[in-house]
C-alpha cells in the first residue's frame, strides 16, 4: 500500500535522522600497485605507462595468467577457467596489463577474492560463474541485435534514421566476456565460429564513404569495431577526415573501451597530435566528436585513465561519455552504480550517459538482469548526482532500439515478457508498412522470474 505523505513539519533537533540509502564519499583515484602481482615485480613505471609494453604482455591464455599470478592462485581456478574456454566462452581471453590490475586492487590476491571480483567476473569468465538451468535464454542470438542483419555495406550498420555503426574492425584491445557482438569480434572459441570481414580496409572504408554521400538523411556516424584503438591511427585519422569532408555528416562518435583498458594507447603523443588535428578540424566545421568509453565498475578508474580523458578534452574532443552494460555481480546494484558515477564524473571527467541492460547473447544469463531490476536502479540512482550526469538506463530491444526502461508498452512478470513498440523503420524495414503498429517483445533471465512463470518456460523448453 502507497504510504500518503504529510505535508512537512518542522523537525526538533534532539529526533534522529534515517540516513539516506545511498552516502557518497569523495573517493580519489588511484593506480594500484602491479608489482603485488608476482610476473610483475620488476616492470618499471616506464614499461607499465608504455601502450607498446601493455600490448605485448595482454594475457591471452592460461599458462600467461599463471605467470601473473604466481602461486597466489590455486588451480581449481584454472581448472574452472578452462573448462569455461573449452566450451562455454563466446569471446577468447585477451587481457592488458591495465585490467587486470585493477582486479582485487587493495587486498590480498587469493582465489576467493579472484572469484568475487567484477572486472574478473566479465573479463575472465569461469563455468561456475554461469548458469547450468539456463545458460542462455531459448531466444538468444548471436547477433542478438541483428546489426550484421542491417548491414548496407560491410561493417556499416543503416539501424536508425539519421544514424549509422561504422565497424571499422573485428578486433579489440580486450575481449569481455558480454560482448554483444561477439558474433564477429574476437577470435573464434569452441562455442562460436565468427563471421570474418572479408573485404580489404581500404575498401571497406571506401564503400562507407560512399554510402553516406548517396544518404545525406545519415548525419551521426558512430566509429567504432571492434575498437578504434585497434585501427592504426593513420588509418583512422584518414578515415575521420573523410567523414569530416560530408556536409551532411554533424555528429562523429568514437568508440573506444580502450580509453579505460589501454589509457596508453590514447596518451601516445602521435595518437594525441592526430586527435587534435581531428578535432580542431570538426570544430571548424561545426561537427561535434566526441569519445564513448564502457567503464563498467568503479575499480577500473585511475589515475591514467582520467589523463587519458583529459587529454582528449584538452586537444578539442567535445565530451568524453560513458555507456555501460548492467551486470549481475559487476555493477547491477545501486551502491554499485552510484560509486561508478560519481566516480566517472566527478574524478575521472567522463560522463556518465548510458547504462545498457545486457543483451541475449548465449550463454548470458548469469550476467543479465529483468526489466523490473532496472527501472528500480534507474528509480534509485535518480537525486544523487547532477541533472547532466545522471545516466539513462536503457534496453536495446531487438529490430526497435534503445528505449529507456520505462517506455515498454506492456509487461508480464510472470512470464518476464516485455512489450515495446518503435516509432521509425530500420533499414530492413522500408517496405513493411506495419512495422510501426508492431508491437516487439524482450525477454527477462528466466531465473529471475517466479515459479509460475520459470515452471511456464520449463514446459515450453522444446517448443
Amino acid at each position: 500500500m502507497t504510504q500518503t505523505i504529510p505535508h512537512p513539519r518542522h523537525v526538533p533537533a534532539a529526533t534522529p535522522t534515517a540516513g539516506q540509502p545511498y552516502e557518497y564519499h569523495r573517493r580519489p583515484l588511484v593506480e594500484p600497485d602491479w608489482t603485488r602481482f608476482p610476473g610483475w615485480r620488476h616492470v618499471t613505471r616506464d614499461q607499465w605507462e608504455s601502450a607498446q609494453w601493455q600490448r605485448v604482455n595482454c594475457v591471452k591464455n592460461i599458462k600467461q595468467l599463471r605467470a601473473v599470478f604466481g602461486d597466489l592462485i590455486d588451480d581449481t581456478f584454472y581448472t574452472d577457467l578452462e573448462a569455461d574456454q573449452l566450451a562455454l566462452a563466446t569471446m577468447s581471453m585477451l587481457v592488458p596489463p591495465q585490467m587486470i590490475n585493477t582486479m582485487v586492487p587493495f587486498a590480498p590476491l587469493t582465489t576467493e577474492a579472484l572469484l568475487a571480483d567484477p572486472i574478473r567476473r566479465y573479463m575472465i569468465p569461469v563455468a561456475s560463474d554461469r548458469r547450468t538451468d539456463w545458460p542462455s535464454h531459448p531466444y538468444a542470438s548471436r547477433d542478438s541485435l541483428h546489426e550484421h542483419d542491417m548491414w548496407v555495406a560491410e561493417g556499416l550498420t543503416h539501424r536508425y534514421p539519421t544514424k549509422v555503426l561504422a565497424e571499422l574492425l573485428s578486433t579489440c584491445p580486450q575481449y569481455c566476456g558480454h560482448c554483444t557482438r561477439m558474433d564477429l569480434v574476437g577470435n573464434s572459441t569452441p562455442a562460436v565460429d565468427k563471421l570474418k570481414l572479408t573485404l580489404k580496409p581500404v575498401d571497406r572504408y571506401d564503400a562507407h564513404i560512399a554510402y553516406l554521400k548517396a544518404h545525406p538523411g545519415v548525419r551521426d556516424v558512430v566509429v567504432s569495431g571492434g575498437d578504434v584503438a585497434n585501427v592504426p591511427w593513420r588509418n583512422l585519422e584518414s578515415y575521420l577526415m573523410r567523414l569530416l569532408e560530408l556536409e551532411t555528416v554533424r555528429d562523429i562518435r568514437l568508440a573506444t573501451k580502450a580509453l579505460m583498458g589501454l589509457p596508453q594507447h590514447w596518451l601516445q603523443p602521435d595518437v594525441v597530435e592526430g586527435l587534435e588535428r581531428v578535432a580542431r578540424t570538426a570544430a571548424r566545421r561545426g561537427v561535434n566528436l566526441a569519445i564513448h568509453t564502457h567503464v563498467n565498475h568503479a575499480q577500473s578508474l585511475t589515475p591514467l585513465v582520467a589523463k587519458a580523458a583529459q587529454t582528449a578534452l584538452d586537444v578539442g574532443v567535445r565530451d568524453v561519455r560513458n555507456q555501460g552494460v548492467l551486470m549481475r555481480g559487476v555493477n547491477a546494484t545501486t551502491p554499485e552504480l552510484l560509486d561508478l558515477c560519481f566516480a566517472l564524473q566527478g574524478e575521472a571527467g567522463i560522463l556518465p550517459y548510458y547504462f545498457y541492460m545486457c543483451d541475449m547473447i548465449p550463454n548470458a544469463e548469469h550476467w543479465r538482469v529483468p526489466v523490473w531490476h532496472a527501472q528500480q536502479l534507474q528509480h534509485d540512482i535518480m537525486g544523487y548526482l547532477p541533472g547532466y550526469a545522471t545516466p539513462r538506463i536503457v534496453c536495446d530491444v531487438p529490430f526497435v532500439g534503445k528505449r529507456w526502461v520505462h517506455m515498454l508498452t506492456d509487461y508480464d512478470r510472470e512470464r518476464g515478457i516485455s512489450y515495446w513498440t518503435k516509432n521509425y523503420r530500420t533499414s530492413i524495414e522500408s517496405a513493411d508498412l506495419e512495422a510501426l503498429n508492431k508491437r516487439y517483445a524482450y525477454y527477462d533471465p528466466i531465473d529471475t522470474l517466479p515459479a509460475g512463470g520459470q515452471q511456464w518456460w520449463n514446459d515450453h523448453r522444446d517448443d
